[in-house]
C-alpha cells in the first residue's frame, strides 16, 4: 500500500525552501555570467560557455531533485548502508582511476562530463549518521558509539586525502556539528579548538617572543595548555570548590609572573621554563585531587596537558613533512605570516581588491572591470563571491549573506520539527554541510582562512557541486513531507 502523507505531498512540501532554493541557484547563475563575461566574450550563451553549461545542470538538478522527492523516504532509512558502502568503494576505484587534474586524483572524467564522486558521498555519509543515530537504544555516551561514528566520518576523509583533495575532505567534519543536538560531547569541540589554538600559535610566534625559537614556542605552549587546561577544569571540576582553586591558580600566576618581571630589571632569566614550571605544578595539582576524591576525570585533564605539549611541539613536523608545499604557503598567507601577492596570495588579494571595488552598491551586472580583465582565476568556481562583491557591493553582499543565514534557519527548523530521529539528525547534517560551506568560502575569498577549495553552494559553477547540494536538499524535503504520516 502506498504511503502518502496526509493532504498529498505537494501539499506538505516546504515550498518556502524550494523558492529559497530557486532563487539561489538563479542568483547563483547570473554570477557565473558576470565572471565569465569579459571582453573577448561575444556571447555568454554561446555552446560550450559556462553560463550555458550551468543552466544544463541546473536543469538536470531540477529534474533529479523532484525525481527525489517523489521517492518513498523508507528508501533513505533501509538503504542508507548501501547507498555508504557503494560510495566508499566508488571513491577507492577514483583513487586508482582518476586522471591528475591540477594535482588531484579526484575528478571522474565520463566524456565531457566530470564528476566529482565526492561531492555525493557527503549526501551518503549524511545518510549513514542519522541512520546509525536512529538504531534502537543508540546513544552517544559510550566508547564504542563514538568510535562508530568517528569510524563513519573518517573514513571517507581518509579516502578523499589520498586524493589529495583536503578541501573536500575538511567538509566532512562539519558533520559532527550536527551530533551535537544528539548528544555529542562539547568536549571534543573544545579539543579542535585548542588544537586549532596550538597549530596557529606555533606557526605565528615562532622566533617572535623573547628572542629564541625555544623560548617562545615553550613560553606560548606553556601559557596555552595552562588556560584551556583551567577551562576543563572550570566546567568538568567538582563542586564549587573549584572556583576556589581557578582563583588561587589565577593569582598564583599573575603573582609570579610580576615577581619576575621585577627581577629581570636586574638578573636576566628564561621567562619560558617559569611558565613550564607552573604547568607542571599545575599537573600535579590536578593529579593530587585525582588520588584525594578518586575522580578519573583530573587524570584525564593531566593528561590533556602532557598531550597538548606534545601536540603542539609536533606542530612543525606536519606542518613540514605532510603538507604539501603549496598548502604551507596557503596557511601561513592567510595567517599573515608571509606575502606572495604574485604567487600564491595572487587569487586572494585580487579578489579582496574586486571586492573593495565595488563600493557600497556595486558596479551593475555584468560591469565588474575586474571580472572583465581576468584579474581574478577561478573566479567562476572558488571565487564567486567577489563577483557579488564587485557588481552587487557591500549592500549586494550582505543581503546574500542574510538570505544563506535565513535559509540555513529554514532547514534547522524543519530539522525540529520532525517525527523520527532519522530525520532530524538528517536534517541537521544538511545543515552543518551549508554552513561550513558558506563560512569556509566566503572567509577564504576574504583572506580569512587558507584557500582550499571549497565551493559556494548553488553559486559556484559544476554540476557535481549543484547536483550533490540538490540531493542534500531535497532527499531531507522529501523526509520532511512524509513527516505527517509518521505521526498518523
Amino acid at each position: 500500500m502506498s504511503r502518502r502523507p496526509s493532504g498529498g505531498l505537494l501539499q506538505s512540501i516546504d515550498w518556502v525552501s524550494i523558492a529559497m532554493y530557486l532563487m539561489l541557484i538563479f542568483f547563483g547563475w547570473l554570477s557565473i555570467c558576470g565572471a565569465s563575461y569579459n571582453f573577448e566574450t561575444e556571447q555568454l550563451l554561446s555552446p560550450g560557455s559556462r553560463p550555458l553549461m550551468q543552466l544544463l545542470w541546473m536543469g538536470l538538478g531540477l529534474v533529479l531533485g523532484f525525481a527525489v522527492l517523489s521517492l518513498d523516504t523508507d528508501i533513505y532509512e533501509v538503504g542508507a548502508p548501501l547507498f555508504y558502502g557503494a560510495m566508499m568503494l566508488l571513491l577507492m576505484v577514483t583513487i586508482v582511476i582518476a586522471p591528475d587534474i591540477k594535482g588531484s586524483r579526484s575528478w571522474l572524467v565520463l566524456g565531457p562530463v566530470r564528476l566529482q564522486p565526492a561531492e555525493f558521498a557527503k549526501v551518503a555519509t549524511a545518510l549513514m549518521l542519522a541512520w546509525l543515530c536512529n538504531q534502537y537504544e543508540f546513544e552517544i555516551k559510550s566508547i564504542r558509539s563514538y568510535l562508530k561514528l568517528f569510524g563513519l566520518v573518517l573514513f571517507p576523509v581518509l579516502l578523499i586525502l589520498l586524493q589529495q583533495e583536503t578541501g573536500s575532505a575538511l567538509v566532512f567534519f562539519a558533520l559532527f556539528l550536527a551530533l551535537f543536538r544528539e548528544g555529542f560531547s562539547g568536549l571534543f569541540m573544545g579539543l579542535s579548538f585548542s588544537a586549532a589554538v596550538y597549530f596557529i600559535g606555533a606557526l605565528i610566534f615562532e622566533d617572535t617572543l623573547w628572542g629564541g625559537e625555544t623560548q617562545a614556542d615553550l613560553f606560548f605552549v606553556c601559557n596555552a595548555i595552562l588556560i584551556f587546561t583551567g577551562v576543563l577544569y572550570a566546567v568538568y571540576g567538582k563542586g564549587r570548590e573549584r572556583w576556589r582553586w581557578l582563583r588561587y591558580g589565577a593569582l598564583g600566576m599573575l603573582g609570579v609572573y610580576f615577581v619576575c618581571m621585577l627581577i629581570s630589571f636586574f638578573v636576566s632569566f628564561d621567562w619560558a621554563y617559569v611558565a613550564l614550571g607552573m604547568l607542571v605544578l599545575g599537573v600535579l595539582g590536578l593529579l593530587y585531587l585525582a588520588l584525594r576524591d578518586y575522580l578519573l576525570r583530573y587524570v584525564m585533564m593531566a593528561l590533556f596537558a602532557l598531550g597538548s605539549m606534545g601536540f603542539f611541539f609536533s606542530v612543525g613536523y606536519v606542518f613540514d613533512e605532510i603538507l604539501q608545499p603549496h598548502q604551507q604557503v596557503r596557511i601561513k598567507i592567510a595567517l599573515g605570516i608571509e606575502s606572495d601577492l604574485k604567487g600564491k596570495g595572487y587569487n586572494v588579494d585580487q579578489s579582496k581588491i574586486a571586492i573593495g571595488s565595488g563600493g557600497l552598491t556595486g558596479k551593475g551586472f555584468l560591469k565588474g572591470t575586474q571580472t572583465k580583465l581576468n584579474y581574478v582565476p577561478e573566479q567562476e568556481t572558488d571565487f564567486i563571491f567577489c563577483t557579488v562583491g564587485e557588481e552587487s557591493g557591500f549592500v549586494g553582499s550582505s543581503l546574500l549573506l542574510l538570505f544563506y543565514g535565513a535559509f540555513i534557519l529554514r532547514i534547522l527548523a524543519l530539522a525540529e520539527r520532525q517525527v523520527t530521529r532519522f530525520g532530524r539528525v538528517y536534517g541537521y547534517c544538511v545543515a552543518s554541510i551549508f554552513l561550513f560551506h558558506l563560512f569556509i568560502n566566503v572567509g577564504m575569498v576574504l583572506g580569512l582562512v587558507p584557500v582550499i577549495g571549497i565551493p559556494l553552494p548553488f553559486f559556484s559553477y559544476g554540476g557535481s557541486s549543484l547536483w550533490g547540494f540538490t540531493f542534500l536538499l531535497f532527499i531531507f524535503l522529501g523526509i520532511d513531507a512524509r513527516r505527517t504520516m509518521r505521526r498518523a
